[in-house]
């Protein structure tokens, strides 16, 4: 695993802070859904997992503060998710080395299992002295076509050789 004693900038500028954390998720929001007023019932929790590729690219939006960046991203899923990820990712620095955040949307297109469509993933990062918190949670009614009422949060995984893979776990109406 590469060091975490870079600042969030650092992290951000090289290869994406998103794409680094290897920590559980630590946040998943509960997806409720009354029975009785659904004709579909919502199947147990689903998992998918694969390696994805990632392209970060900074926008020079002009700004004095070096501290402050906003991305692109360019994401490539394999395995169990199929997919495109478009986004946008904003970072901020501290004075602090090893201390920082960023916030990220991404839209992700393309077949989850078997079941094409699209969702949206909202990321909160914080690191905090060195110590990483990552969130990642499916936006919801964020899910078009077959992935219509996906709910659900994803982990980002990157082994010792840099390669990055993502775990998901959601749940989604059945057809």
């Amino acid at each position: 695993m590469q060091s975490l004693a870079m600042t969030i900038g650092d992290i951000a500028r090289s290869v994406g802070f998103a794409t680094l954390v290897v920590v559980p998720l630590l946040v998943s929001l509960p997806f409720a859904q009354n029975d009785t007023l659904s004709k579909k019932k919502e199947p147990g929790t689903m998992h998918a997992n694969g390696p994805f590729d990632v392209k970060v690219t900074p926008q020079d939006d002009k700004s004095d503060d070096p501290l402050l960046n906003r991305m692109t991203l360019d994401k490539h899923y394999h395995g169990d998710l199929e997919a495109t990820g478009q986004g946008q990712m904003l970072t901020a620095g501290t004075s602090v080395k090893g201390s920082g955040a960023y916030v990220a949307i991404e839209k992700v297109s393309g077949t989850l299992k078997g079941r094409t469509g699209t969702f949206v993933l909202q990321h909160s990062g914080t690191m905090n002295n060195n110590v990483p918190q990552l969130a990642i949670n499916i936006v919801p009614d964020s899910g078009t076509g077959q992935l219509a009422g996906i709910a659900g949060n994803m982990n980002i995984r990157i082994a010792a050789d840099g390669k990055h893979s993502y775990e998901m776990e959601y749940t989604i109406p059945a057809e």
